[in-house]
């Protein structure tokens, strides 16, 4: 390695340190070429490069590049969005009916696959963090910005983590050996810590109102605050919801709802809070892997359910942008990311966080604290991009209850195929049993969670399995 820089050194034996901490729980010694702890921080340079390298991370971790394994693939399979286009498929399969396997099966792997993946993002920010804690040459701007955002990197990660398992190891330390033997925390536990790391880093990011290079794939004090009004949402706290959520909202010259939904997944698309750029994997290709992964073609192991299609209105202009349709095979699609084979310069970026979440987050926090007009004008935003009758103008006297159902219906049609927000959704607001036991013969009330790997109560045996599997 002694011909790369020693940022790109760091950046490769970062990944690769923390990638074998995490996955296998075995005691290293670290290699004599690599740069680690506070000697990394030495500068600002390094540390920013550190940060970067997490970033970068995200393109290519199994749970966040949108690909097969991702939380947009797997956790969509058990709601009523994706179907599998094979009655025998063995790998999402039983993700659809809410089956999944803790040992060793295709469904097993790849659950393995997005908890080791997420777990590995979260031992390069503790590492991170620790570096920066430990520095003393870094400006005391650039250091607070720099654990703002490393900080929100760990909470997001949690996030996802808590919402698919439960109770997990809440790991704020890069000693593995600790770590190896750690217990799962109540989920009350990692929410209290996620929500304080967004806090935390919303300040520390305060006055960053800007993309660096123009990229929306950095992250600014609107990101922070984006993702803070949806953990709101997700603990009930309307008014805070509300408060986050306007933040963001109000920044017009940053953001806009577009009218045209074409435009919506391009990279730096005005509608986009935060996105992760396929060019940080560092591959010759440069489409996203939600694009590969619902390019449509008649090898895809996943389609959208029938009942979802049949859920959209012929004038929903959703339905004509954003779904597809394969001829020879018969089934639908997600359609939102068109490019699915470009080499030299992505076109698109994989989406995270949007505008059009934020006016749905608002518009149920305002109907959940009686705000019924307010709620109507935020989800009529939505309404009319889409091409569908305002609610104002069909039922202006509309009550809470309908409102809501609404509300979680449009974030169904909205946000399909995008990071599991309709498994969530149906969790968080305790309907899913009533949603899904209609279509879903085999489920039961257990199946709220995916099982915990079973390797990793093999490697550890302070864990223990989710009821149910």
């Amino acid at each position: 390695m002694r011909y790369i820089n020693n940022k790109i050194r760091f950046i490769v034996a970062f990944n690769l340190l923390f990638t074998m901490s995490c996955e296998n729980f075995v005691e290293l010694d670290t290699p004599d070429h690599i740069l680690v702890g506070p000697v990394v921080f030495n500068s600002g340079e390094t540390a920013t490069a550190a940060i970067k390298g997490i970033y970068n991370e995200l393109a290519d971790a199994d749970f966040s590049r949108g690909y097969q394994y991702s939380v947009t693939v797997l956790a969509g399979m058990p709601s009523d969005i994706f179907e599998t286009t094979s009655v025998t498929d063995t790998r999402y399969g039983p993700f659809q009916q809410n089956e999944i396997a803790p040992g060793e099966t295709p469904d097993a792997s790849a659950n393995y696959n997005l908890w080791s993946s997420a777990y590995n993002v979260i031992y390069m920010a503790n590492s991170a963090l620790e570096g920066l804690e430990n520095s003393t040459n870094i400006p005391a701007g650039q250091l607070g910005i720099l654990e703002g955002r490393a900080l929100f990197l760990r909470a997001f990660t949690y996030y996802y983590l808590t919402n698919l398992y439960g109770d997990v190891p809440l790991v704020l330390t890069a000693d593995y050996r600790q770590n190896s033997v750690a217990t799962r925390n109540p989920a009350s536990e990692v929410w209290d810590q996620l929500t304080d790391d967004l806090e935390e880093a919303v300040v520390l990011l305060d006055g960053q109102d800007f993309y660096g290079e123009n990229e929306r794939t950095n992250i600014n004090q609107y990101v922070v605050q984006a993702f803070l009004a949806r953990v709101y949402l997700y603990q009930e706290d309307w008014k805070k919801a509300e408060e986050w959520s306007s933040k963001v909202i109000d920044q017009t010259s940053i953001y806009e709802i577009l009218e045209d939904l074409d435009q919506v997944f391009l990279k730096n698309s005005k509608e986009a809070i935060w996105q992760i750029s396929p060019e940080g994997r560092g591959f010759s290709s440069t489409y996203t892997g939600d694009g590969y992964m619902f390019r449509g073609n008649s090898s895809s192991p996943v389609k959208l359910s029938d009942n979802f299609v049949a859920s959209m209105q012929e004038k929903d202009k959703r339905l004509a942008n954003w779904v597809g349709f394969n001829s020879s095979r018969s089934f639908h699609f997600p359609y939102k990311y068109k490019d699915s084979n470009s080499r030299n310069s992505a076109s698109e970026y994989s989406m995270v966080l949007r505008l059009a979440e934020q006016y749905l987050i608002r518009a149920e926090s305002r109907a959940m604290q009686g705000n019924i007009s307010g709620a109507i004008a935020d989800v009529d935003v939505l309404r009319s991009r889409a091409g569908l009758d305002l609610i104002n103008d069909i039922e202006p006297g509309i009550n809470k209850e309908a409102l809501l159902n609404i509300i979680l219906e449009e974030r169904k049609l909205e946000l399909f195929s995008e990071w599991g927000h309709r498994w969530f959704d149906l969790k968080r607001t305790g309907k899913a049993s009533q949603v899904l036991m209609p279509i879903k013969p085999l489920w039961q009330e257990t199946d709220v969670l995916f099982p915990i790997p079973q390797v990793e109560i093999d490697k550890n045996q302070n864990l223990h399995q989710n009821v149910g599997y």
